[in-house]
């Protein structure tokens, strides 16, 4: 018969790049440490259209800060973007900033021994960022990434870009409803000619 108070083995890997150790920081509230962080993206990091290629360098700038109930981490996030442009299907890149903050709470606290799913806990003095910094970079990125705001897109007729064809780029499309109608202004055409 299984035992009900095993405590299931999800320990965090410590040499994983944004699995970070709060160690060196006091358990006692109001003690603080700053550190910066450069480290490769995880993959699949982006939305359909944009995204952070995987292995690139994320810079970060975080604080950690101990409160009564666990560690208070604040930081931002500088990330290179790949992708193509909604409108036009150019080719992206640019930098992103998303900030973000966090509270870890202790294991042994009252709070941290009720925490719901969703609280995030310190495992051995170690927290994964990487659910954090995923949240506030994917809940931030644009669905519809643009090259630029006014990107005029592709011609829908001829899929030619309208920023490379001109103002006078058009097509004298026929309405389907009148094509038997133009047969009859050609035999008119013809008569008179003839």
């Amino acid at each position: 018969m299984p035992h009900e108070s095993r405590i299931p083995l999800s320990r965090l890997d410590p040499n994983a790049p944004l699995v970070l150790d709060t160690r060196a920081l006091s358990r006692q509230p109001g003690s603080s440490r700053e550190q910066t962080l450069n480290v490769p993206a995880p993959e699949n990091f982006g939305v359909e259209m944009v995204g952070v290629p995987e292995g690139a360098e994320l810079e970060l700038d975080l604080r950690f800060e101990s409160v009564l109930e666990g560690v208070l981490v604040t930081g931002t996030a500088w990330v290179p973007l790949e992708g193509e442009c909604a409108r036009c299907l150019d080719p992206i890149a640019s930098t992103f900033e998303a900030d973000f903050q966090e509270l870890f709470v202790y294991p042994d606290t009252r709070s941290g021994g009720n925490a719901d799913d969703d609280e995030l806990r310190l495992e051995d003095d170690l927290i994964d960022l990487e659910p954090v910094l995923r949240d506030a970079v994917l809940l931030a990125l644009p669905l519809s990434p643009l090259c630029r705001d006014d990107c005029p897109g592709l011609c829908s007729e001829c899929g030619v870009r309208l920023a490379d064809a001109g103002p006078d780029h058009h097509h004298d499309a026929a309405d389907p409803r009148w094509a038997a109608l133009q047969g009859i202004t050609d035999l008119r055409e013809r008569k008179q000619e003839g």
